[in-house]
């Protein structure tokens, strides 16, 4: 087992299980979280045996997302902090789709934003009873990033995901499961348990055939995915620079509702 600030990695015959393992702070996304989550899948990539991966998190939360936290004190050079963010977050999410093994997730609690559109890239979700999923971008004053454009329109059509992220909405497990954006409800109790046996199952399967399934579907579903991915990190850089993007992240840090002055 190998573990890092931000998560830790187990293997278990050629299936890897990666844990984010920040729950008291709602396994954010910060600046460490996308090197580490980066370094992560790189070295996915350089293991011969792997059959499966299975993400999970600790904790009542899979993730809140972005660290607005972080990005408070920040805020005044939040285009500069997001390019930076999103190089690495970008690269490992990518590199994370497109592995030629299932990749298998499973969500409880809140996940929000980035953390939302890292589970909908996933080959299956399966998310908790009381899973509560929401796009939580635009309610800041953000453009959406993590791949959002692309694995939410994926999942749920475009249309449905346009409303998804335009309207910030949150959805409980049921509508997600309708939206189609997660393939399985089950009950909070026996989540994780699930979650592993699917990927067992999965990275004792026909590996080969999988990743070549893999490759078709996203080829088929998006030819110009990683132009896609750096389209949306330049323009949550250029939104994060605007006057609606730091009002929104200071009320969040406030407390209060963010005063919108389209700028």
């Amino acid at each position: 087992m190998s573990a890092l600030s931000c998560m830790r990695v187990e293997m278990q015959q050629g299936l890897a299980i990666i844990s984010l393992c920040q729950p008291a702070r709602g396994n954010p996304f910060d600046g460490k979280f996308t090197r580490d989550f980066k370094q992560v899948v790189l070295d996915l990539w350089d293991k011969p045996a792997l059959r499966g991966v299975l993400l999970r998190a600790d904790g009542e939360n899979f993730s809140f997302g972005g660290d607005l936290k972080a990005l408070y004190p920040q805020r005044d050079g939040l285009g500069s902090l997001v390019r930076n963010w999103t190089s690495d977050l970008h690269m490992g999410l990518q590199r994370l789709w497109e592995l030629p093994v299932p990749v298998v997730v499973a969500v409880q609690g809140w996940a929000m934003g980035g953390a939302a559109a890292l589970l909908a890239g996933c080959d299956m979700v399966l998310a908790g009873e009381s899973t509560r999923i929401g796009s939580a971008f635009s309610r800041i004053g953000f453009s959406c990033d993590s791949g959002s454009s692309v694995t939410f329109t994926s999942r749920m059509g475009a249309a449905r995901a346009r409303r998804f992220v335009l309207l910030g909405e949150v959805l409980d497990s049921q509508a997600a499961l309708q939206a189609g954006l997660v393939d399985r409800v089950v009950p909070d109790v026996e989540l994780q348990a699930q979650a592993l046996v699917l990927a067992q199952e999965l990275a004792g399967g026909p590996t080969v055939a999988y990743g070549e399934i893999k490759r078709l579907f996203l080829r088929a579903g998006a030819l110009q995915f990683a132009a896609q991915l750096e389209d949306e990190a330049l323009t949550l850089a250029r939104v994060a620079g605007s006057a609606d993007a730091q009002e929104g992240v200071a009320a969040q840090a406030e407390r209060r509702k963010p005063v919108f002055r389209g700028c």
